[in-house]
């Protein structure tokens, strides 16, 4: 493709805005309607506290049925995402800008002195728009930071069927491929079975709605977590018997490390006497917890997603970086995030933090970091 061609290929059409309105407004509709579990988040600074309709299973699995059935009806093209895959990227883009610069303006004009919706403007307006303004605001009663993670999540698994379903059209459907889509779909689909689990992350609790969320959410998450499923379109990659069971182990001690880290932090959350490990839970301060996983590292919930991040790109071999970036992004990622979890908890806890720190050493890798 020359340069001409790759620049033309990330101009938006009608057709692309169809398909993101389209999904959109799926979402919209089912996740208000479906039935699904009401899950309370967390208590705000004036005592007030959302419910999450957490039916994001159900809605994932009705729209991939419906699809399958347009398809096979032919009023659906499977391969309608991989076929414009540029310009649904700049598509995307350019509605993140558009939303955030809405709520910045509406957060702005806003009068509301409640926890969810007070304005915080510190005065500059990059940084405003950046971070956001509110912490919860709502379009049409639908909590749009909760609603933007759950198209993000959603939207990289539609990426990669478009994806799986190219590479069989066009007669190219490897062991790589297979492997890296079943990766995927266990991920994605472990998410949404603990779809409540997100309304207790930091995202969610104490995270401002601006550009960097959106657009982390709609542009970042789809398109560079499924960057290892487009190069393999084009790449064939063989692997040894050895480097497949090699790559399994690799996704299970991560799923065990990062499921596992992220279920005892939540069922603590919510129950602080709950067993882990089949004991009871060992606790710095009364608040900190120093049990299973939080006991080998502050942030071992870490180390399990750098683990499934690496397991994803390892289908793709060693010829190239590009199916790589996922997994080196997300270590800057999550040492920068765990950087700055540390400077607000040592703010936060203050000596009871110190006495953690001593509790619990290492920070992500235990003898190493």
């Amino acid at each position: 493709m020359d340069f001409t061609s790759l620049i033309s290929s990330f101009i938006p059409s009608w057709t692309s805005v169809g398909l993101l309105l389209g999904f959109f407004s799926y979402l919209g509709i089912a996740g208000s309607i479906l039935p699904g579990k009401l899950i309370p988040g967390a208590n705000l600074s004036d005592g007030t506290r959302f419910h999450y309709r957490c039916n994001g299973m159900l809605s994932l699995l009705l729209l991939v049925g419906l699809l399958i059935i347009g398809a096979w009806m032919d009023h659906v093209s499977l391969t309608a995402i991989s076929d414009r895959g540029l310009e649904l990227l700049s598509t995307t883009f350019i509605f993140s800008v558009i939303v955030t610069l809405l709520l910045y303006v509406a957060g702005c004009k806003s009068k509301d002195q409640s926890a969810s919706l007070k304005p915080h403007i510190t005065g500059n307006i990059l940084d405003d728009w950046w971070f956001g303004i509110q912490l919860n605001p709502s379009f049409m009663g639908v909590d749009l930071k909760f609603f933007f993670v759950r198209a993000g999540m959603m939207g990289w698994l539609l990426i990669n069927f478009s994806v799986l379903a190219k590479s069989i059209q066009d007669a190219n459907l490897s062991q790589s491929m297979i492997l890296y889509q079943l990766f995927c779909v266990i991920y994605i689909m472990d998410y949404f079975f603990y779809e409540e689990y997100m309304t207790s992350t930091w995202d969610i609790i104490a995270e401002r709605l601006g550009f960097m969320l959106v657009f982390g959410d709609l542009v970042w998450i789809p398109f560079t977590f499924s960057i290892q499923g487009w190069w393999l379109l084009s790449n064939k990659v063989e692997l040894t018997t050895a480097a497949m069971i090699a790559n399994c182990f690799v996704f299970v001690i991560g799923y065990l490390v990062f499921r596992g880290a992220n279920k005892q932090k939540h069922d603590f959350k919510k129950n602080p006497k709950a067993l882990i490990w089949g004991r009871p839970p060992k606790v710095v301060g009364g608040k900190l917890l120093v049990s299973g996983y939080w006991g080998i590292a502050r942030h071992c919930n870490y180390l399990g997603d750098l683990l499934l991040a690496l397991s994803f790109s390892l289908p793709c071999g060693i010829s190239s970086p590009v199916p790589y970036f996922y997994p080196i992004y997300l270590l800057i990622l999550l040492i920068w995030r765990e950087r700055r979890d540390e400077s607000r908890c040592a703010q936060k806890y203050k000596e009871v933090w110190a006495e953690y720190r001593k509790a619990v050493p290492w920070r992500i890798l235990p003898y190493v970091y």
